[in-house]
């Protein structure tokens, strides 16, 4: 017992001496912008281990006043609506979220039991917030385990706490992935449409809002009718949207 309530106490300094790191990586962010993400570093390994050390990587820190308000209205239109309102998670969208998944699961299971079918695997919708996913890529692996949500919960509460929404937004826009080795608002500006991220106007940052949900898949038809038509959409609701 005595061994146990050791390693008790020790599993708790562990953990406790991890969160102090991360809010002190953190509350660093209030005046110096983070040079890359754990999801940055990820991919940059992937690609190098696939294509080797020449392959594309397009990458260039704007200020907050340097990314056109158009963007930022169209991402917070397409990603998350209530950003400004919210305490960084949104316990209704979560919910939706898991209700859809239980559903496609279901859905999936009954077609693999007719003959001859084969199990696919399900494609999963999250219901995060800006700031959740933001707290992902800085800190954290792409694996879905209760012990990881939480952690990235405790990361939000954290960058909400600390940060506030204008620094947030402007991390994420800065940080998020708009294709395979573009990252951040001004790479995805100059790599789509040849001009930099302060000049974008509606329709294309309307544009570049649409393909942040799946950037890789998208980069490949950028201009499909799928593309221009959620882009017509976001670019509708964009005078709604409040600002931090």
């Amino acid at each position: 017992m005595r061994q146990l309530a050791r390693l008790l106490v020790l599993l708790g300094v562990a953990l406790l001496s991890l969160q102090l790191f991360f809010v002190a990586r953190v509350a660093l962010m209030r005046w110096v912008d983070p040079q890359s993400t754990t999801f940055q570093r990820s991919e940059w390994w992937r690609l190098q281990h696939d294509r080797g050390p020449r392959f594309a990587w397009n990458q260039r820190w704007a200020d907050g006043s340097q990314i056109a308000e158009s963007l930022k209205r169209a991402v917070i239109a397409s990603e998350d609506a209530g950003f400004v309102e919210h305490s960084g998670i949104e316990w209704d969208a979560i919910e939706r979220a898991w209700e859809r998944n239980q559903r496609r699961q279901a859905l999936n299971e009954r077609r693999a039991a007719a003959p001859g079918a084969r199990q696919r695997p399900v494609k999963l919708v999250g219901g995060s917030t800006i700031t959740q996913q933001l707290a992902k890529n800085l800190f954290l692996s792409g694996e879905r385990t209760l012990a990881r949500k939480a952690q990235e919960f405790m990361l939000t509460w954290t960058l909400e706490a600390l940060l506030g929404k204008r620094r947030i937004l402007e991390i994420y826009l800065n940080s998020v992935e708009w294709g395979e080795g573009v990252f951040g608002a001004q790479a995805a500006a100059q790599h789509y449409h040849r001009v930099d991220a302060s000049r974008l106007g509606p329709l294309a940052a309307a544009h570049l809002a649409v393909l942040l949900p799946a950037p890789k898949r998208f980069e490949r038809y950028p201009v499909s009718a799928y593309v221009s038509g959620r882009a017509a959409t976001i670019a509708a609701r964009m005078d709604d949207v409040e600002l931090p």
